[in-house]
């Protein structure tokens, strides 16, 4: 059997320390989590990479064996810390890299070159790809990251061209996204998730979004691209908002609100379009006079 060239993701309070494995096939080195999360401030991990291994060809299906601790395929180009569970009939592709106490349930799919931090867990039939997570992140059943954004437009023979989706999806630490969530990959600028955001069932967020730190999104959110929403910013449920507006931090939308256009001042908002909150009330109270 082909020696398996995997890699411990080391324990932060041990940054110089090699770590034993009782696998001998298993390479004890350290991995940093991925550099696309410390170009956006999370604090990721800054030790000494381990040293790459070889190109596969993600076409390549010879190079997949059978996970010690789970039961799931993994390919032996990935770099997978000996802790980490697989499940059975999950699978990690080429050159993936999945940290300690890593939880892949059954059904889930790591894609190629895809970097999942420590203590993170999916959930089940999630799908994952172009995409880097970060530490102690949970990932519910269904959940789609790193698929191409929604991108055409007509040229001038009138038929219909898509643009270039060829960037990344990155979802930082403490983040909680909820079932059959999707979240796009970027096509101008990488889509950006912030550390400790929560992100409720069936929310899409499209493609070069960029959400800041403690952000909530309720259920049935729907963010198109290009949008940058602030830090500790709350969308109630149903809240849409159209392409390349931004918000800015500390703002709550209520359930049901439509952003047309920036927001540029802290506060509560709400209707369609959305207006501050008092407005907004002020708006109703009208329309019930005139109606009665």
């Amino acid at each position: 059997m082909a020696l398996r060239r995997l890699a411990i993701v080391g324990s932060v309070s041990t940054p110089t320390s090699r770590l034993a494995s009782p696998n001998p096939h298993v390479i004890s080195t350290r991995r940093p989590i991925s550099d696309f999360l410390r170009r956006h401030h999370f604090s990721a991990s800054t030790d000494e990479s381990a040293s790459k291994v070889a190109s596969i060809n993600p076409e390549d299906h010879r190079g997949f064996q059978k996970w010690h601790n789970g039961g799931g395929l993994f390919h032996k180009s990935a770099c997978i810390a000996a802790t980490a569970v697989i499940e059975i009939s999950a699978v990690v592709h080429p050159e993936a890299v999945i940290g300690a106490n890593t939880h892949i349930s059954s059904g889930t799919i790591v894609g190629p070159s895809v970097t999942i931090g420590q203590s993170t867990k999916l959930g089940y039939n999630v799908a994952l790809s172009n995409c880097a997570l970060g530490d102690c992140c949970v990932v519910h059943n269904g959940v789609c990251i790193g698929q191409d954004g929604f991108g055409f437009f007509v040229d001038d023979l009138g038929g219909m061209v898509k643009k270039p989706q060829i960037l990344k999806a990155l979802i930082g630490h403490n983040v909680e996204i909820g079932a059959n969530t999707c979240i796009d990959r970027g096509s101008w600028r990488d889509t950006v998730i912030g550390d400790h955001a929560k992100i409720d069932n069936l929310v899409q967020i499209g493609h070069n979004v960029v959400i800041g730190k403690y952000s909530m999104l309720c259920g049935q959110v729907g963010i198109a691209g290009s949008v940058t929403i602030g830090d500790y910013v709350t969308l109630g449920g149903r809240v849409a908002v159209r392409d390349h507006v931004s918000i800015a931090s500390k703002v709550r939308l209520a359930a049901n609100s439509c952003v047309t256009k920036d927001i540029n001042v802290p506060g509560d908002y709400g209707g369609f379009p959305a207006v501050p909150v008092h407005e907004w009330r002020r708006q109703i109270a009208a329309l019930r006079r005139t109606l009665k």
